[in-house]
């Protein structure tokens, strides 16, 4: 049975992130929705257009890891989404993957409480807006738990290869960093 993942996008998104991510979960054989906050057609922060698969109002729950870009103003677009919040915390409750780049961990995921207690990573200088009690790294990409988080866009493939490595395995992980020259 193959995995699902959601990748939300809002205005302002950004693009490296969204799409490295969209890129090699497809290439894992994990089956991507790339879900618009508000519409289908969303505008990252350079001002590229994406047009997603669906809305995140026509979106069905069953799926196995929600992907939050960073980007600004993209990540407050998510945090000020009270759907987003709402699927973000029922998931993380139910042991699904949450996985954020960038200024998401600390704008969208922090004030939810999720990285209490847990050590995270963000874009530098957003680190202060993390809850008290989480451990932050500066490491590329950290996993704690259901939660994987990654500091921006330089990052972004390895944060991916990690994602793709908690819902597929190690070993589909390495032949998709191997087949993309991925160091």
């Amino acid at each position: 049975m193959s995995k699902k993942a959601i990748v939300i996008l809002a205005d302002g998104f950004e693009e490296i992130e969204a799409c490295t991510c969209i890129d090699i979960l497809r290439r894992a054989g994990i089956e991507v929705t790339v879900t618009g906050l508000d519409d289908v057609k969303v505008t990252g922060s350079r001002r590229i257009v994406i047009l997603a698969d669906t809305t995140l109002n026509q979106v069905t729950l069953g799926v196995d890891a929600c992907v939050l870009p960073g980007g600004m103003p993209g990540a407050s677009n998510l945090a000020a989404s009270e759907k987003v919040t709402t699927l973000i915390k029922r998931m993380y409750h139910e042991g699904k993957i949450i996985a954020a780049i960038c200024a998401s961990p600390a704008i969208v995921l922090a004030p939810l409480g999720i990285l209490k207690n847990k050590s995270a990573t963000c874009f530098p200088g957003m680190e202060d807006k993390f809850s008290i009690g989480t451990i932050y790294k500066e490491d590329p990409v950290v996993t704690d738990a259901n939660v994987i988080t990654s500091r921006g866009p330089g990052t972004a493939l390895k944060f991916a290869l990690k994602i793709v490595e908690n819902l597929a395995g190690k070993e589909i992980s390495e032949k998709v960093q191997k087949a993309t020259l991925a160091s």
